[in-house]
C-alpha cells in the first residue's frame, strides 16, 4: 500500500540531474513516483537510473512507450522541479507546447496539489513577467517555493552550480505530501 503517487515534472536546469533525490524521498515515505521531462531536461537526466528507481519510463512526448499507458497516473501531488524561468512563465499563461507542459496544465486543471520549485537567477527573477507568473500561480492555488518564507531564493547570475547542491528536494516533497493530505482530508469531509 502506498501513501500516494507523486508526479514529477523536470525542466532543463542543473538540479534536474539530481531528481533521483526527490524520487528516493518519495519512495522512502511509501509513495510511488513517475517523471515527465521537458525536451530541454532530457540532456540533464540519467534516464536508465531514473527509470530503474521509479519503476516507470520517463515520459517526454505524446507517444506512449510500447506497452505503456498514454494517460496520466492518478497523481496525489505534482512537483515541478527544477522549474525554469521559461517553464514558470508558460505554466502561468497556460501554454502547453510540449508533453510536459500539457501534463502540468491538465494536472492543475484536475486540482491536483501542485508545488513549483523555481531555479532562476536573480536577474531573471526581477523581471515583471516572472513576478507576475509567480503571483498568478499562487492566486490559482499552486504552491511556489520561492522567497524568505520558503528559505529558497533566486541565485546570483553565474552561481547556479553552487545553488544546485542545496536544491530543496525534500522540502518540495514534504510540501506536496502535506497539501495532498489536506486535499484528501477535505474531500472526505464533503
Amino acid at each position: 500500500m502506498t501513501n500516494g503517487h507523486l508526479q514529477i515534472v523536470v525542466c532543463g536546469a542543473g538540479p534536474a540531474a539530481d531528481v533521483t533525490k526527490l524520487i528516493s524521498t518519495a519512495l522512502d515515505r511509501s509513495w510511488t513516483a513517475a517523471v515527465t521531462a521537458t525536451p530541454s531536461a532530457l540532456d540533464f537526466l540519467d534516464l536508465p537510473a531514473i527509470e530503474e528507481l521509479a519503476g516507470t519510463p520517463v515520459r517526454s512526448s505524446y507517444r506512449a512507450s510500447p506497452g505503456g499507458r498514454r494517460s496520466l497516473p492518478a497523481a496525489s501531488a505534482v512537483v515541478i522541479a527544477p522549474a525554469t524561468y521559461n517553464s514558470i512563465n508558460k505554466i502561468a499563461l497556460g501554454l502547453a507546447d510540449n508533453y510536459a507542459m500539457t501534463s502540468v496544465s491538465e494536472l492543475i486543471g484536475r486540482h491536483i496539489p501542485t508545488v513549483v520549485v523555481p531555479f532562476v537567477n536573480a536577474a531573471l527573477a526581477t523581471r515583471l513577467p516572472f513576478r507576475r507568473a509567480v503571483a498568478n500561480l499562487r492566486d490559482e492555488g499552486i504552491h511556489v517555493l520561492l522567497g524568505p518564507e520558503h528559505k529558497w531564493e533566486p541565485h546570483p547570475p553565474g552561481s547556479g552550480n553552487d545553488r544546485q547542491r542545496v536544491f530543496p528536494w525534500t522540502t518540495a516533497f514534504e510540501t506536496a505530501a502535506r497539501h495532498a493530505h489536506e486535499a484528501q482530508t477535505q474531500a472526505q469531509h464533503r
